[in-house]
C-alpha cells in the first residue's frame, strides 16, 4: 500500500511539474501590480516590496505548481480572469470612474453617467472607441511593428510604438509644442 502511495504521489507530482506550461502568473502579477501602485512614491513602493518579497516567493510557486497547472489544462487561469469586475480609476481630473472589463475590452462610467466602451476587435487587430451608439477606430497594429493612429479628424498615421512615435501623434493633435525660455 505505502508502495503504490508513494508511486501515485511521485507521478502526480511529475504530472503537475512536468506538463509544459508557462501560464500567465496571475497570483503572482497580482501581487506584483498592487505593489507598483500601492504609493504614489516610488522608494517607498520599494520598501514594500523588500517587506513583502516572501510573498512573492509564495505566489510564485502557487501559480507554478497549481495555478498554471490549471490553465494549461483547462484553457484558463481561474485568478487571472477579471471579465465583469469593476474598479474605481482615477482620472488626471481628479474624478473616479468605472472601469469594467469586458471579455473583448473596457467600459468606462463617467462621473456624470455617461458611458463609453473600448474595444478591442481580434480580427482586424485594432481598438476602437464606442460612445453615443457610435463605434470610431482609434488604432490598428501594422504587420511591421508599428501603428496606424487614426485622429479625431479621420486623418491616419503610421507611428511606431515608442517616444517618437507619440510625439508625432502629439504633434498632429497640436499638443506636441514645448517651449524653452533662458
Amino acid at each position: 500500500m505505502k508502495k503504490h502511495l508513494k508511486l501515485t504521489t511521485f507521478l502526480f507530482a511529475g504530472m503537475l511539474l512536468c506538463s509544459s506550461c508557462i501560464g500567465s502568473f496571475g497570483l503572482f502579477n497580482r501581487v506584483l501590480d498592487w505593489n507598483k501602485d500601492v504609493t504614489g512614491n516610488k522608494f517607498l513602493n520599494e520598501l514594500i516590496f523588500i517587506i513583502i518579497s516572501p510573498a512573492y516567493a509564495v505566489c510564485g510557486t502557487a501559480d507554478l505548481l497549481i495555478f498554471n497547472t490549471v490553465e494549461f489544462w483547462s484553457g484558463s487561469n481561474p485568478l487571472a480572469k477579471n471579465v465583469g469586475k469593476t474598479q474605481q480609476v482615477m482620472g488626471q481630473d481628479g474624478k473616479y470612474y468605472a472601469v469594467k472589463t469586458l471579455q473583448d475590452g473596457y467600459e468606462i462610467t463617467k462621473p456624470d453617467g455617461e458611458m463609453l466602451k473600448f474595444l478591442y476587435d481580434k480580427e482586424t487587430d485594432s481598438w476602437s472607441q464606442v460612445e453615443n451608439g457610435q463605434t470610431k477606430e482609434i488604432f490598428r497594429f501594422n504587420a511591421d511593428g508599428t501603428v496606424k493612429a487614426t485622429l479625431p479628424t479621420g486623418e491616419q498615421m503610421d507611428v511606431t510604438l515608442n517616444e517618437a512615435g507619440l510625439y508625432k501623434v502629439r504633434t498632429a493633435l497640436g499638443d506636441g509644442n514645448y517651449w524653452a525660455c533662458r
